[in-house]
């Protein structure tokens, strides 16, 4: 899996490719029907495919002081295009430069010329060009005029409602993380360094790895199942605490994870942390032997929720 940019070129092995295109952050059921047909398409034409994806996220172009709303890393992207079977993951810079650009400048210099693409793959609610006013009628309609045979995928539906990024973000806010599950077809994942906390959970019992959030949209406050990768792939059930650490202060945001069993230095490694199933919300407690009498419960929780009681 290669990682291209526009300033460092497309190698010649991947000119003529189809381009799956959209920002894909989250790369859910409906981004994942796209990229399935660029990939079916290639195979059928014997061509490679990329993916392409925006960084940062528009929204956080022109709105800067948005609060953060990412669900997927520029890594974790990656590894998904990658194991959906594309051949390269395009990453646009989206700068003042590609926010002014027009939509024909943007098919006739970047699709055909820069990238050399035959073929392009986006949702049927696909915009692009200055002010969006480019849809995926134009879309169609510019790439048959410079050599680029353009198509849309229908939308993705779940409940009767159309699978987005968005709606995505609103169930994991109301800690909804099944329903978020469904339409990402994997459990929402949040990845970081470890970095080192005050020890307080090794106090009590519970030595956990403590991640910032970074970007990454906050989901509901409170404690959750886990599942943890590490960087050596290996994958390792637990219960995590997400939010503010009310009985601790002063008030601190983290994602503390409780790795069932583990007993190793986590402390400067990348993990990946998968929250699977919301158990409770976060509160203070009056002395610390309450707040380890409810870790114990919710650890208890947590194992039958994962079914390793």
């Amino acid at each position: 899996m290669q990682r291209l940019t526009l300033a460092g070129g497309i190698p010649e092995t991947l000119k003529g490719s189809i381009v799956a295109l959209g920002n894909f952050d989250g790369f859910h059921l409906g981004h994942q029907a796209v990229v399935g047909r660029a990939i079916q398409r290639a195979f059928h034409e014997r061509r490679p495919v990329i993916v392409a994806t925006f960084d940062p996220h528009p929204v956080r172009f022109f709105k800067p002081d948005v609060p953060p709303f990412r669900l997927t890393s520029l890594g974790q992207r990656e590894n998904l295009f990658a194991h959906a079977g594309a051949d390269a993951m395009l990453v646009f810079e989206f700068n003042a430069a590609l926010a002014s650009m027009d939509a024909e400048e943007f098919v006739a210099d970047v699709l055909a010329k820069r990238i050399g693409a035959a073929g392009v793959v986006t949702g049927d609610d696909f915009s692009f060009g200055k002010g969006r006013l480019g849809d995926v009628a134009l879309l169609r309609s510019l790439g048959e005029k410079h050599g680029i045979a353009a198509e849309a995928v229908a939308q993705v539906s779940l409940d009767g409602e159309r699978i987005s990024s968005g709606r995505i973000r609103e169930e994991l806010v109301a800690g909804n993380t099944g329903t978020a599950t469904h339409m990402l077809s994997r459990d929402y994942a949040i990845e970081g360094v470890v970095r080192r906390g005050d020890a307080r959970g090794r106090e009590l019992g519970y030595p956990t790895a403590n991640l910032e959030l970074g970007d990454y949209q906050r989901p509901k406050y409170g404690i959750y199942a886990v599942r943890v990768t590490l960087d050596d792939a290996s994958e390792h059930p637990g219960v995590a605490s997400l939010g503010i650490r009310p009985t601790f202060k002063p008030p601190q945001e983290l994602l503390e994870a409780y790795l069932f069993g583990f007993d190793g230095d986590l402390y400067g490694r990348t993990v990946e942390v998968a929250l699977h199933a919301y158990i409770r919300e976060e509160r203070k407690f009056d002395d610390l032997d309450a707040l380890v009498a409810q870790m114990r419960d919710d650890e208890a929780r947590a194992r039958h929720l994962l079914a390793i009681d």
